[in-house]
C-alpha cells in the first residue's frame, strides 16, 4: 500500500510514521510525507520507504502532484480555511487520481454532539471554526469517496493509548484523548480500510467523561 500523509510533521502524523516504519505489520507500507518544510523531515530521507515532498495543502498543483499513484489518504491537519480549500484539493486530486481511501482530522463539537457543562465550553471555545468543520465533514460524505472523519478530542502526551470510539448520532463520550490514541485509530483504517469506513467517528478517553475541561 502506497499512503499519503498531509501535514506530516504534526504530532499525531509523527506517531503514524514511527510505527509504520517501525512496526513489522506494515512492512509493505510506502509513505509518502507531505508537509511544507520537508527538511523537518529529513531523518527518514535515507529510508526507501519514505518519500517527502514540500507541500501547501492549499495549492491544488502540489497536493495533485503529490496524489499520483497513492492508496489512501491521511489528512493530519484540520481544515479551519473558510472556502475548504484544503479539503477541496484533496477531494478533487484523488477523484483525478481515483485514490479511494482517506482519513480527515476533524474537531470533537460539530454536530453539538458533546454533552454537559464540558459541551458548553467546548462550543464557545471552537465556534469561529464550526462552520468550516462542519463544511469538511460535509463534503466527504457527499464526495463518493470511501472517508473516515475523526473527531479529535483535546489531546494530551499521555504515553497511553486509551479510547472509546463514537459515532456521529451518539453523544461524544470523554473531553480528552491521547496523541497515540488517535494515532492508533488511522493505524487500524491502515491496516484495514473498511474499518469505520464512510463514518464521522468520535474518538476520546471514557475515563474523562463529565470532566469539566480538557484533562492533561
Amino acid at each position: 500500500m502506497k499512503l499519503l500523509i498531509l501535514g506530516a510533521y504534526g504530532q499525531i502524523a509523527r506517531i503514524v510514521e514511527h510505527r509504520i516504519l517501525s512496526e513489522p505489520e506494515f512492512k509493505d507500507i510506502d509513505l509518502t510525507l507531505g508537509l511544507r518544510n520537508s527538511q523537518r523531515l529529513a531523518a527518514l530521507n535515507d529510508n526507501p520507504r519514505v518519500r517527502i515532498i514540500d507541500l501547501d495543502l492549499e495549492s491544488a498543483e502540489d497536493v495533485t502532484n503529490a496524489m499520483s499513484g497513492q492508496d489512501m489518504v491521511f489528512i493530519a491537519d484540520v481544515d479551519h480555511d473558510v472556502d475548504n480549500a484544503k479539503t477541496r484539493n484533496v477531494l478533487e486530486a484523488m477523484k483525478q487520481h481515483n485514490v479511494s481511501r482517506i482519513i480527515s482530522s476533524n474537531i470533537l463539537g460539530i454536530y453539538n454532539e458533546v454533552p454537559g457543562e464540558f459541551g458548553r465550553w467546548n462550543h464557545e471555545f471552537v465556534k469561529a471554526g464550526l462552520k468550516s468543520a462542519r463544511n469538511s465533514d460535509r463534503m466527504l460524505s457527499e464526495s463518493g469517496i470511501t472517508y473516515t472523519t475523526l473527531r479529535i478530542p483535546w489531546l494530551n502526551d499521555r504515553n497511553e493509548i486509551k479510547y472509546t470510539i463514537t459515532h456521529q448520532n451518539e453523544p461524544y463520550l470523554g473531553v480528552s484523548g491521547s496523541r497515540q490514541s488517535i494515532a492508533d485509530v488511522v493505524l487500524k483504517i491502515v491496516r484495514n480500510p473498511s474499518f469505520v469506513a464512510n463514518e464521522s467517528i468520535g474518538i476520546a478517553d471514557p475515563s474523562t467523561q463529565g470532566e469539566p475541561r480538557p484533562v492533561y
